[in-house]
């Protein structure tokens, strides 16, 4: 059951990765969309300052597990999903830089640069993310030796291009939801707003998207989640509605850690599913049964670490932000550490 227990780790990965650093690619989208000048631009940032590199660990640890687990899958999407991925890699550089370099700069226009920067970084992978897992839902094409046979044209399908439009309205959504969540007065107003008129939008999209994806390849647990996870973003636009943004947060959380779980529910029992073909299933692309065993007992010893830190961070960080007053102190601290 080793291989099975390290598809399931991997998908609880992911649904980390898209919960926590959903609302930072959100925030980072909508940073022009909500601020009015430069003391908004910090303000935002600060509300994913002492959390967003942390963040990305989710997705690091996702493809450090996928490569010792499941080496022959990690082979053929990082090869076959070259491009994407290589992009959402430089979305993810690009914002880091924007963020750790805006304080360095003393120039509005160069601050303006960096700004477009990070709203690019934030914006390209909130897209390609779902396009990736589009096509992992409708499987590729593969040769016998699982090797990715169709070229970059072939996974911007339809269907593909809903899932990516649907991965960034539920990260805009998420993300505007957690600055409201995070700050007050009218930021916080304009939060709420942006939400409400997001939210609808993000739940038409899901429903249609969630229902193609169950269509191509759909099974019974994958269907329940896709109810929960709509049930979920809709409430969230309720209680946006009735400017119960704390009830909005938890149903936006609930549907993005819904969301890839969903995707590998489709694609059980393979890892990544052929089209034409079979596909690569869990057992033909599992590790050795004493390397599974290896990283289970380190999964099992350092994971409840991780969580615990990650809860407490954000624990030692929940008071909401005030516009009143900005401090003039360097823009590192305000990133780094969130003060």
């Amino acid at each position: 059951m080793l291989p099975e227990f390290w598809f399931v780790l991997i998908a609880v990965l992911w649904a980390g990765f898209v919960l926590l650093e959903g609302f930072d690619f959100g925030v980072g989208a909508l940073l022009p969309v909500l601020s009015r000048d430069e003391t908004d631009r910090r303000l935002l940032l600060r509300t994913i300052g002492p959390v967003w590199d942390g963040n990305e660990v989710w997705l690091l640890t996702a493809g450090g597990a996928t490569f010792a687990a499941f080496p022959e899958w990690y082979a053929t999407i990082f090869s076959g999903f070259y491009v994407p991925l290589a992009l959402i890699l430089l979305g993810l550089i690009l914002r880091a830089v924007c963020l750790e370099y805006r304080h360095k700069v003393e120039s509005s226009r160069e601050r303006a640069w960096l700004d477009r920067g990070l709203v690019l970084g934030s914006a390209l992978p909130a897209v390609l993310l779902g396009v990736a897992l589009a096509n992992w839902v409708r499987g590729v094409p593969m040769d016998a030796g699982y090797n990715m046979t169709g070229s970059l044209w072939s996974l911007l399908s339809p269907y593909a291009l809903l899932g990516g439009v649907t991965t960034a309205l539920l990260f805009t959504f998420h993300g505007s939801v957690f600055i409201a969540l995070r700050t007050t007065d009218e930021l916080r107003a304009r939060a709420l707003r942006l939400a409400g008129q997001l939210g609808p939008a993000f739940v038409v999209a899901a429903a249609i998207w969630l229902g193609w994806s169950l269509s191509l390849r759909g099974s019974a647990f994958a269907a329940v989640l896709a109810v929960l996870a709509v049930l979920a973003a809709v409430g969230a636009v309720l209680a946006v509605r009735a400017s119960r943004e704390g009830f909005a947060f938890l149903g936006t959380a609930v549907t993005s850690a819904l969301l890839p779980p969903f995707v590998f529910a489709c694609m059980w029992p393979f890892v990544l599913p052929g089209r034409g073909t079979p596909g690569l299933t869990i057992e033909a692309a599992a590790s050795s049964p004493y390397t599974l065993k290896i990283m289970t007992v380190v999964a099992l010893l350092v994971t409840p670490v991780v969580i615990g830190y990650q809860a407490w961070t954000y624990w030692v960080f929940r008071q909401r932000l005030s516009r009143p007053p900005v401090s003039a102190v360097d823009l590192r601290d305000d990133v780094a550490v969130g003060r």
